[in-house]
């Protein structure tokens, strides 16, 4: 009888606090507003709007109307124009802000003869190219609907919670996986239904919620440490507060204000 080939596997990351130290969203904030995409009235009225939002809204509702705002505020960006930007400005962003624990899981991951998946809720026009950086397999990414070359402010696939798992069993039945012998790995308790789909999981520097999700189940805790210098949000500097906002922007502040209201919640 011939030998069977064992199934593939997979290792599924993701990508924001998990990958890389920071939300892409706010990596790529500074280059958004140098390229035009972004103004500054704008950058600081979106923020005031995200922290009032996000501050106020019931824990279930952040996620959705983050996802609104941010595709509302990107509607009549060029596609292409967005792609010519994460493409510049890649090295200089990103690369200062990989976690060396996670290349170094990857290229392990790799020599073991299994693909590796970035999978994650920013725009896949982000997550593409910093897959290629990273040298990874694939990409799963929220798209966004490209209308005559622009954003129409319509999401095609909003790849968070819950859609992240049910792309990993898509990969698995199109690529032969068996989840479970694949490795997942997240920082974010949203990410429960990704680390529940594969048969091997790990938490990365984990919110408050997942790392006690993590003991009592007894899943691998790693803590990587941050390679980017801290911010001292507790002392903006000269110009207040509305400096260090505007300076943020739209797509940072949300991320920041929605990091800082999960947790408060989580600590509830």
């Amino acid at each position: 009888m011939a030998p069977t080939t064992p199934p593939r596997t997979a290792a599924f990351f993701d990508l924001d606090k998990t990958v890389i130290a920071r939300s892409s969203a706010l990596a790529f904030t500074r280059p958004f507003y140098d390229g035009g995409l972004l103004t500054r009235r704008a950058m600081l009225r979106s923020a005031i709007a995200q922290l009032q939002l996000l501050l106020t809204s019931a824990p279930d509702e952040h996620v959705e109307r983050l996802r609104r705002h941010v595709t509302q505020m990107c509607a009549g960006w060029e596609a292409d124009t967005v792609r010519a930007i994460v493409a510049e400005t890649l090295d200089d962003v990103v690369r200062p802000v990989i976690f060396s624990g996670a290349t170094e899981l990857i290229a392990q991951h790799k020599a073991a003869g299994r693909d590796v998946v970035l999978i994650s809720a920013s725009g896949i026009e982000m997550v593409e190219p910093i897959g290629e950086l990273l040298g990874v397999d694939l990409v799963r990414a929220t798209t966004m609907e490209v209308v005559d070359g622009h954003y129409s402010g319509e999401i095609e696939f909003y790849c968070f919670g819950e859609e992240k798992a049910h792309a990993m069993r898509d990969l698995a039945a199109e690529r032969g996986y068996d989840l479970a012998d694949c490795y997942a790995y997240s920082d974010s308790a949203t990410d429960l239904p990704m680390l529940e789909a594969a048969g091997h999981r790990a938490v990365v520097n984990p919110d408050r919620t997942l790392r006690a999700h993590a003991l009592e189940h007894d899943w691998e805790i790693l803590d990587f440490p941050n390679p980017a210098p801290k911010v001292d949000w507790t002392h903006p500097g000269p110009g207040g507060w509305t400096t260090v906002v505007a300076g943020v922007g739209a797509l940072a502040a949300a991320a920041v204000a929605y990091r800082l209201v999960y947790q408060r919640h989580a600590a509830a």
